[in-house]
């Protein structure tokens, strides 16, 4: 799983730097739009493209998610995610986040990660026994 980290991170580091960077340098001023398309665009392509071609890469045999925890864990915290960035630019602060819900929005990612760890490890032990 840390090698999927690691790619993760790696695939997404450039919409990361870039979203960083407007951000600093407007700090104070409204954002602009170069952060916020990088990253919807950038998840719209991980979920729809890299799933297809992940799904069209194997030719033999059935296709099955061989971890359903983690699957089911990081699908339901993408909903929320997409949820959560409507109430937060559309309904609570419309057109800014404040820094209650940045806090939020870290600690919402801190708790997938141990969510989805957990339910790693408890499909390695399922599969151990």
């Amino acid at each position: 799983m840390a090698n999927l980290t690691l790619m993760a991170f790696g695939s997404s580091a450039p919409e990361i730097i870039l979203s960083v960077l407007e951000a600093l340098k407007g700090l104070g001023e409204p954002s602009g739009d170069l952060g916020p398309s990088t990253i919807v665009g950038s998840a719209a392509f991980n979920l729809l493209v890299i799933s297809a071609v992940s799904i069209s890469a194997i030719t033999d045999g059935v296709k099955k998610i061989d971890d359903m925890g983690v699957f089911l864990t990081t699908a339901l915290f993408s909903i929320f995610a997409y949820v959560w960035l409507y109430l937060c630019l559309a309904v609570n602060s419309p057109g800014e986040v404040t820094v209650n819900e940045a806090s939020w929005t870290l600690g919402f990612f801190f708790i997938l990660l141990a969510l989805a760890f957990g339910a790693d490890k408890f499909n390695q032990r399922k599969k151990n026994k």
